[in-house]
């Protein structure tokens, strides 16, 4: 900042509900980054994909047309899927089975989303999938979704980097399934390793936010900033938890800079081929819902929270209304089972 080598800054803005007072500092950091159109908005609690609509989202949709009436956005994302726990703020962000019923429901969210913040809105690629299929059918899903309101995508590179991973893929195989022209927004950041007991000799890599950058996602970045035609911002993401130490600060310093030379290196000054702006829309008057589809959600979640163990899940999976539908959780990966799992218990206690 003080070397002004911050050319934007991304504010998760539906992050601050337990926070009483805002600095004033903080305040005018996003004052003077308003003001020149370099701030954007990501959201994390607006769970898109909730089949019923609940009273925190329409909270939501108020909390982001008074702050974008005191801030001027150049666009604002939120992430895919639905929230686990009892309520947003205690829940974890998953999957969601491809279908006509969710497509429409993720169709109407966003329209909501737009009509609220009157500029480009997106969504950001999953890192975590049950199965091959989802990954593969990822990025189609998400171009239906956003085709009716121009909207676009983050592509996270460590969410790549995770199912690159997860599901032995290589990079030129997880590009080819996505519409990079329509990524406007690119995020790297760090994660851990979580060693599966349900399939021994597997691990399982988590966006867990808390680390360095792999230096596998910087050379991901510099394949990627050429293949996206739109691209316009480049945003390095960490958790304040995981800058606790001197090292860590130096070292998400370092990634910074690196970051900044490799965007430089590559520096196409032709502009982007769309901007995204919203198209003019009808916003339905009835809120897309699905009763049934809110009803495995809920299901789902409460088996992950409370199951003691990976059998304990598997059992209570096999006898739950998931079984044998458009969820398909017989296909499920045994190891990422275990990892949604770990993934809603860990927060169920709080968003950290």
């Amino acid at each position: 900042m003080e070397a002004a080598s911050v050319e934007a800054i991304e504010w998760s803005f539906d992050t601050l509900y337990a926070v009483e007072e805002v600095p004033a500092w903080f305040e005018e950091l996003l004052t003077a980054y308003s003001q020149e159109n370099r701030l954007i908005g990501h959201g994390v609690f607006f769970s898109i994909f909730s089949g019923r609509w609940l009273p925190e989202q329409q909270q939501w949709l108020h909390h982001l047309k008074k702050i974008s009436q005191q801030y001027r956005f150049d666009h604002v994302t939120e992430h895919f899927g639905f929230m686990t726990g009892k309520d947003f703020h205690q829940g974890a962000p998953l999957n969601i089975p491809y279908t006509a019923v969710t497509l429409d429901i993720g169709r109407d969210r966003l329209k909501r989303m737009q009509d609220t913040c009157r500029c480009p809105v997106g969504l950001e690629n999953l890192a975590f999938a049950y199965s091959l299929e989802e990954v593969k059918r990822h990025g189609d899903f998400l171009n239906e979704l956003l085709e009716p309101v121009n909207g676009f995508i983050i592509l996270d590179l460590h969410n790549f980097y995770c199912q690159a991973h997860n599901f032995e893929l290589s990079f030129d195989e997880l590009k080819s399934l996505y519409p990079l022209h329509r990524v406007r927004e690119i995020h790297i950041s760090g994660g851990s390793w979580d060693h599966s007991e349900a399939m021994p000799g597997k691990t399982v890599r988590r966006d867990t936010h808390d680390n360095a950058v792999p230096d596998t996602v910087f050379s991901y970045l510099d394949k990627a900033i050429d293949l996206c035609p739109s691209l316009k911002y480049v945003v390095l993401e960490q958790l304040g938890t995981g800058l606790t130490t001197v090292d860590s600060q130096v070292a998400f310093r370092n990634d910074f800079l690196r970051m900044n030379q490799l965007i430089k290196n590559n520096n196409n000054t032709s502009l982007p081929e769309n901007s995204f702006l919203p198209q003019p829309l009808q916003l339905p008057a009835q809120v897309r819902e699905d009763e049934s589809l809110y009803q495995q959600q809920l299901e789902l979640s409460h088996i992950l929270e409370a199951a003691v163990s990976f059998d304990a899940v598997m059992c209570a999976l096999q006898a739950s209304s998931l079984a044998h539908s458009d969820w398909q959780i017989e296909r499920w990966d045994p190891a990422m089972i275990e990892t949604a799992a770990k993934i809603a218990q860990k927060w169920k206690h709080g968003w950290t």
